[in-house]
């Protein structure tokens, strides 16, 4: 069970182990993810087969450290997540390592028999 104030680190730990399937394991099974990289994936399977294309590239070495987070309840059954991040160690096609980035990781999150899950989430890069 994934508590809505745990969200953000099961998915910064999910990322940096570059654990596919336990980043959507934290989605509920219709659930929504636009990733970093601008790919819209719809349904566990498809947000589990496109982060493990991603966790073979880009982010093959990428590391998240966690800034400033929100958490708004919207009642006892549903929240919205905003987590501020840095992402480190993106690679690219050539193997040299990226700048680092600010991402933002925005989630509406709704409250299932087996813990909160991501019904949708957006993981974007903050302007500087």
């Amino acid at each position: 069970m994934t508590p809505a104030t745990a969200f953000a680190r099961a998915f910064a730990a999910a990322f940096g182990a570059g654990d596919a399937m336990a980043m959507a394991g934290l989605f509920a099974e219709d659930g929504s993810f636009h990733s970093l990289t601008g790919q819209f994936l719809q349904g566990r399977d498809e947000i589990a087969r496109g982060l493990a294309a991603e966790f073979e590239g880009l982010y093959q070495q990428a590391r998240l450290v966690s800034g400033k987070a929100g958490l708004s309840q919207m009642g006892p059954g549903a929240a919205i997540l905003h987590q501020r991040f840095v992402v480190t160690g993106l690679r690219a096609e050539d193997g040299a390592e990226l700048p680092r980035v600010a991402a933002l990781l925005t989630v509406v999150l709704a409250a299932r028999e087996d813990g909160f899950q991501a019904l949708t989430a957006t993981f974007g890069i903050l302007s500087a």
